[in-house]
């Protein structure tokens, strides 16, 4: 026949698993925001909606980072493919980089690179994923953890962070939830997108609550060290003697180099319950049906953590803390929103709508979309994280910027207000 004949049934069809997984992400909500911008305002846009903060000059990276991608490439020697755990400079770059902040040391063998925080992520819930196995989730959280989870069919649950109590997990929610199909629970510290810190004795109580469950604590640790308030960073990995850790990071925020994609998994497991189980033999088995990051930025990774400077973090450190008390002073100001408490870390703060004082209001979604229609600005609805008319601030911009942003939006609730 004439083109092969006539196709009675085309027999694929778009995976609708992947389709409803990904339709209320950060980035997709975000997206949706950045569509309903004014094309015919000239304002700049004010982007209060994601951590990446790079294009700002206070928040450039350092530039012993910089010539290190650069030594790395002309050196020639990472042209080649990675090793599907990661070079083993870069691991071990990366282990005595974390065993810095912990009571015992890390080796290599701990250490398993990935393309950026996202994908060790993937990674670590992958291995756990069985028929029927839960995992217990932070509300409000990062909803990329539910996403992946509903694309693997990882069933999740969620445990409250307490804003009262400056979003302290709720242990008893934890053990109330968890049941023989539970193997593990999520913990994002410094907070995203809370922007909280959680205390020594507060991570302890959620590791022995672990071990009484018998899981296994992943701790997100994407913004570690970006801490700038009473409570210093505490790495998880401190308590791998009560319970097994797997910590996941990157250099994507304490660098400020979100597009370079290098993150890291690390096991810390000091009674060797993961290599029991079979969990470390199960990374590296997902590791080899995976992709790698890019070999140059591995290769450039012991010189970008052993040549940057400290001034360099303690700049960032600066201008975070500066944003932060900017922030929360301005949000006073605005009387349908409320902050329980001021951000103490990471590059976000969550804050509470009160929306008897809005007129035309329907939701944090409406507000955030007609914000973004009237004042050329992107905030991220509470809904996308978890918690509905509730809205996330990012507060990591040029303090000038971060203060319009925060003008616009007063601007607004005032003429949206009763």
């Amino acid at each position: 026949m004439e083109n092969g004949g006539e196709t009675k049934e085309w027999r694929f069809k778009g995976n609708q698993t992947l389709t409803t997984a990904s339709g209320f992400t950060v980035r997709g909500v975000l997206n949706m925001l950045m569509e309903n911008l004014n094309p015919d305002d000239q304002r700049q846009v004010l982007r209060l909606g994601h951590g990446d903060p790079s294009s700002f000059p206070c928040f450039y990276t350092s530039p012993a980072a910089e010539d290190a991608i650069v030594d790395a490439l002309r050196s020639r020697q990472f042209n080649c493919y990675s090793s599907t755990v990661g070079i083993l400079p870069a691991r071990k770059a990366v282990a005595e980089y974390l065993s810095r902040h912990l009571p015992y040391t890390l080796t290599p063998d701990d250490v398993f690179l990935t393309i950026g925080c996202t994908h060790a992520i993937e990674v670590a819930l992958s291995v756990l994923t069985y028929p029927g196995a839960n995992i217990l989730l932070p509300c409000p959280g990062f909803p990329y953890y539910e996403a992946f989870s509903a694309y693997i069919g990882l069933q999740h649950r969620h445990f409250s962070l307490l804003p009262e109590k400056g979003w302290e997990v709720d242990l008893d929610a934890v053990e109330a939830l968890a049941d023989e199909n539970t193997v593990a629970m999520v913990l994002i510290n410094p907070g995203n997108p809370c922007g909280n810190v959680f205390t020594y004795k507060h991570l302890q109580k959620v590791a022995e609550t672990a071990k009484k469950l018998g899981i296994l604590v992943i701790a997100d640790e994407v913004y570690e060290h970006l801490t700038f308030g009473k409570n210093p960073f505490v790495p998880m990995g401190a308590f791998g003697n009560i319970t097994p850790i797997i910590t996941l990071g990157s250099i994507s925020k304490r660098w400020i180099v979100p597009g370079w994609r290098l993150g890291w998994l690390v096991t810390t497991d000091n009674q060797g319950i993961l290599q029991k189980s079979g969990l470390v033999e199960s990374i590296k088995s997902f590791l080899n049906i995976s992709s790698d990051p890019a070999t140059f930025i591995q290769g450039a990774l012991p010189q970008i953590i052993e040549k940057t400077n400290e001034d360099f973090f303690s700049k960032i450190i600066n201008t975070l803390c500066l944003d932060a008390n900017l922030c929360y002073e301005k949000l006073k100001e605005i009387p349908c929103i409320t902050c329980p408490s001021k951000p103490e870390g990471s590059m976000f703060v969550m804050a509470k709508l009160d929306l008897s004082l809005l007129r035309d209001i329907q939701d944090d979604l409406d507000f955030c979309l007609k914000l973004a229609k009237e004042e050329n600005m992107a905030i991220l609805p509470g809904v996308a994280v978890g918690m509905k008319n509730w809205l996330r601030i990012t507060f990591a911009l040029e303090p000038l910027a971060l203060e319009e942003g925060l003008e616009r939006l007063k601007a607004f609730c005032q003429r949206h207000g009763d």
